[in-house]
């Protein structure tokens, strides 16, 4: 076991629990990471890892909100709990779209779209989206003040913006939190139904490319799974203060510095690797 190669899952860790929140792009960022700092592994277990190490981030929202999340807490009164489960309902509504596009074109988007160039664009359209919604005065005057507030109809306008983040670059949170406030709801409430929204579609993601690693004969080795899991623990202690501080952020502050990084960065992806260092 190499000890550098825990220094690099520490800080792919610390990368996942700070991106996977931000609508700045996770994968974005974890492909450009990779660039610079590669995994001693192979393609199939990096591919799979990529994916997987989301899932101690998933968990930091589990624990911040897990009074809020859970239909079973004896604390609440049963309209309580009823509330929770709609919550809950309207959560699987939203995921749907990406789950069912997920499920069809995840090989062929990962064929086509994981490179250096879909990341920068796509970075730089979502950062001037956000630019021009701040602009306009978005979030300010909404319909749905809370996530508890969101109906049916949002959630799964919502999910359909989820699904644009199958490109890698656009961002899940960016594309939620955006399409939240599109279709009509708070900062508050677009960054908190983002969160939810992330547990079942990242829990799916995770296992679907389990599955496909395993039965495409992958095995990991030890100095593998010790990766996965320090990525994981690590990625799960960065996004609880991640989480926290965001939406401390959003109450009274816009998106719109999160646009200009989206931007800045999007144009040195592009000037890196198209002149500097090009790859293609």
């Amino acid at each position: 076991m190499e000890i550098i190669e825990i220094l690099k899952a520490i800080l792919f860790g610390i990368v996942e629990g700070i991106t996977e929140w931000l609508p700045i792009s996770s994968t974005g960022h974890m492909i450009l990471l990779n660039e610079f700092v590669s995994l001693n592994v192979t393609d199939a277990f990096y591919e799979m890892f990529q994916v997987v190490i989301q899932l101690g981030a998933i968990l930091a929202v589990v624990i911040l909100f897990f009074k809020r999340l859970n239909p079973f807490s004896l604390s609440k009164t049963k309209k309580q709990r009823a509330e929770t489960w709609m919550l809950w309902f309207k959560v699987i509504v939203a995921v749907m779209p990406s789950a069912v596009l997920g499920f069809l074109f995840d090989d062929w988007l990962d064929e086509h779209f994981y490179n250096y160039m879909v990341v920068a664009i796509a970075l730089i359209v979502y950062g001037v989206m956000f630019l021009l919604l701040e602009r306009k005065g978005g979030g300010k005057h909404c319909e749905f003040k809370t996530s508890a507030d969101v109906d049916f109809k949002t959630a799964f306008q919502i999910g359909i913006f989820q699904s644009l983040a199958l490109i890698p670059g656009t961002s899940r949170s960016g594309s939620t939190i955006l399409g939240g406030i599109i279709v009509g709801t708070s900062r508050t409430a677009a960054a908190e139904f983002s969160f939810f929204m992330a547990i079942p579609t990242m829990v799916g993601a995770s296992l679907l490319k389990s599955v496909k690693f395993f039965l495409d004969g992958g095995v990991m080795s030890g100095q593998e799974w010790v990766i996965l899991v320090v990525g994981c623990v690590v990625s799960f202690f960065v996004s609880l203060v991640v989480i926290k501080g965001l939406m401390n952020y959003v109450k009274n502050h816009t998106f719109r510095v999160f646009g200009v990084y989206r931007i800045i960065l999007g144009i040195l992806v592009i000037a890196f690797f198209k002149f500097i260092f090009p790859v293609i």
